[in-house]
């Protein structure tokens, strides 16, 4: 054999070594992370568990959460449920879509659920917390903000300045109401205006639902306005002056757990190779909750 099929047999062999172990280092990543989920997930002590949920930032998507209360409330081994919560609030459609999940394993399945509020639950995170059976809030956490908000900047002036024009083809009177490229016409107001006031009507209906209060009452606190969760305690939007540990305490207390409750959390899911190499990158990327403020829409948002 030449020298030449040598160093070319011992190049595919040095290539084909590098590809198998790079195989066996994807796999053995792969067992990893499962069998870690596995025991996050569903070891489970000696004790009862306590599921928490966490609901974090901006609401951009039910899905995420949704699945998570789903399973939860569907597991016989879950005792109760604590939505950890510390969000402004954010989409009026995906807020509402929790608050249905936390009301079906509230009502229907008949599993404890509580809100434990840390910074801030306020807005569309108060709209899903009003479901729970209890709201949990510190002294200074911020609660509240019954109301609808639609922003958008309007930049016809700028379009001018810059000697551009905004063409639009539409068939229906409304169909740009709300443009930023033109000044908004009294009837595009109102017709913006009858959707936000719809849809205060259905968050203070559902807030009082939630809290079993009249429509009225919550309507009285309809205001937009945040308050302390000392102050939510008086205006019974709160039920108990107490932090994340106490909310775990007295929860385990409810359902009869006693001893220290084990807590089962969601395991973070990882969803691609740079993840399992690097980590979760995620906050490094533009996020959509960033890129919504720039949208035309309507939010449960405090801002």
């Amino acid at each position: 054999m030449t020298e030449q099929p040598r160093s070319r047999v011992f190049l595919w062999v040095l290539l084909g070594g590098g590809a198998f172990f790079l195989f066996l280092v994807a796999i053995f990543a792969l067992v990893y992370f499962t069998v870690r989920s596995q025991q996050k997930n569903t070891f489970s002590g000696f004790g009862d568990k306590i599921a928490i949920v966490d609901l974090e930032g901006v609401i951009v998507t039910p899905k995420d959460v949704v699945e998570q209360l789903r399973k939860y409330g569907d597991d016989g081994s879950i005792k109760a449920i604590i939505l950890h919560v510390n969000s402004p609030g954010g989409g009026a459609a995906a807020s509402e879509e929790i608050y249905r999940e936390v009301l079906r394993i509230r009502d229907q399945k008949k599993k404890h659920i509580v809100a434990s509020i840390e910074t801030v639950g306020a807005s569309g995170a108060y709209y899903v917390s009003s479901a729970t059976n209890k709201i949990y809030a510190d002294d200074a956490s911020i609660v509240g903000s019954i109301g609808v908000i639609a922003q958008w900047y309007n930049y016809e002036e700028l379009i001018k300045w810059a000697k551009l024009k905004a063409i639009t083809l539409k068939a229906g009177e409304f169909k740009d109401a709300g443009s930023p490229t033109r000044e908004m016409t009294p009837s595009d107001r109102a017709y913006l205006q009858g959707i936000i006031d719809d849809m205060h009507g259905q968050f203070i209906h559902s807030v009082a639902l939630g809290r079993h209060m009249k429509d009225e009452d919550v309507r009285a606190l309809a205001n937009g306005k945040v308050w302390t969760g000392e102050e939510g305690l008086t205006l019974k939007l709160v039920d108990q002056i107490g932090d994340f540990r106490a909310a775990i305490e007295d929860t385990a207390k409810s359902v009869g757990i006693k001893g220290e409750p084990t807590l089962v959390h969601p395991e973070k899911e990882r969803k691609s190779v740079l993840d399992l190499l690097f980590g979760d990158v995620s906050e490094y990327l533009p996020s959509r909750a960033k890129l919504m403020e720039s949208n035309v829409g309507f939010y449960y948002l405090w801002r």
